[in-house]
């Protein structure tokens, strides 16, 4: 059977070995990072500006990242300095580095203003155990108790374990700036849901699209709501995003994403990225027939199994869907009187 038109196809079956790099188009560099955890890698760009170059993303602050970065500097980039460090969003595999660019080889910062505001505060909020209000969060999710046990005594997630310290100074890009990178004019485009004032680049000379984690080929990005915001809509915004994006895409534009491999199709993918939420909405409505916790409604959203690894993921992302579920006015919940709320379609 042939596939259709407009089908995803991957220009590259192979991603770039460690301390290499592929040329995606002319001046266009594709590097692939570590990460530990089971989204194994980041993928980071690097864009010829002719007296330096553009980087695009980071990866983590590690040893092992910033030796291969020492690697890249002496191979693919070929000592040429690195001037300007482009942040899609501030999550730390992508900002984790931005503060050594800029201390070590006076790169200029361009990202978002709430990105880089978002960064620089989790980087200086350091914790050694879990705050009171994270523990509620938890609770009010109905967290795993073994896993909240465990939680609760062992020192968190930091993003000062993996982003390096950010100096003051950087350059605001916005909705509707044309910036010049490559030797190419892209128009920016904000995208909104897996992270607030998440920056894609959209070339106005060639068919390449930046796009960060905002569009990935085969695995949907994360969409959670934590203890900062409890009663955030992130879907509503990621829906509102693809929908808004989807208007500037185009069958052979090749997209560069954060994870896994650049491919063309993007029309397809925005739609499936689109319909793949409406989906796991309708599941999450009709499991709701009975009251359920976050916690309980991860066969519905899912449809695997949910490992200790992965559930703190799978559980902001349940709070996030049983979020949009009730500010569209589908559900309502209760209080337990263990704290968590109970959520139940309405009828």
């Amino acid at each position: 059977m042939n596939k259709p038109v407009n089908a995803l196809r991957y220009p590259w079956d192979t991603p770039p070995a460690e301390g290499e790099a592929i040329e995606v188009a002319e001046g266009v560099l594709w590097m692939r990072l570590p990460l530990p955890m089971a989204l194994d890698h980041v993928n980071v760009y690097a864009l010829d500006d002719g007296d330096g170059w553009t980087i695009v993303d980071t990866g983590f602050d590690s040893r092992r990242t910033r030796a291969i970065w020492k690697t890249l500097f002496d191979g693919p980039l070929a000592g040429k300095p690195v001037t300007r460090v482009i942040v899609t969003h501030h999550h730390p595999d992508h900002m984790g580095l931005a503060g050594w660019f800029q201390q070590d080889m006076q790169a200029e910062l361009w990202t978002t203003r709430t990105a880089w505001l978002f960064a620089r505060m989790l980087q200086l909020d350091e914790q050694a155990v879990p705050r009171q209000e994270t523990l509620e969060f938890y609770k009010s999710a109905g967290m795993d108790e073994e896993i909240f046990n465990q939680r609760k005594s062992e020192r968190p997630f930091n993003f000062a374990d993996v982003v390096a310290p950010m100096p003051l100074g950087f350059r605001r890009i916005k909705q509707d700036d044309t910036v010049r990178i490559g030797g190419r004019n892209w128009t920016v485009h904000i995208g909104n849901g897996h992270a607030p004032e998440h920056a894609t680049f959209w070339s106005l000379d060639d068919n390449l699209v930046i796009s960060g984690d905002q569009i990935l080929p085969s695995i949907s990005s994360n969409i959670g709501v934590y203890a900062t915001e409890p009663e955030a809509d992130p879907v509503a915004d990621w829906l509102e995003a693809c929908e808004r994006l989807s208007q500037y895409a185009t069958p052979d534009q090749i997209a560069l994403g954060g994870h896994k491999l650049p491919f063309t199709g993007l029309p397809t993918r925005m739609r499936q990225l689109i319909d793949n939420h409406h989906g796991a909405l309708k599941r999450l409505l009709m499991h709701l027939d009975t009251p359920k916790t976050a916690g309980e409604c991860f066969p519905a959203l899912f449809k695997r199994p949910i490992g200790h690894s992965e559930y703190g993921l799978a559980l902001v992302e349940a709070i996030a869907h049983l979020n949009h579920l009730l500010h569209v006015g589908q559900v309502t919940r209760t209080r337990r009187t263990d704290g968590a709320w109970s959520w139940r379609r309405k009828v």
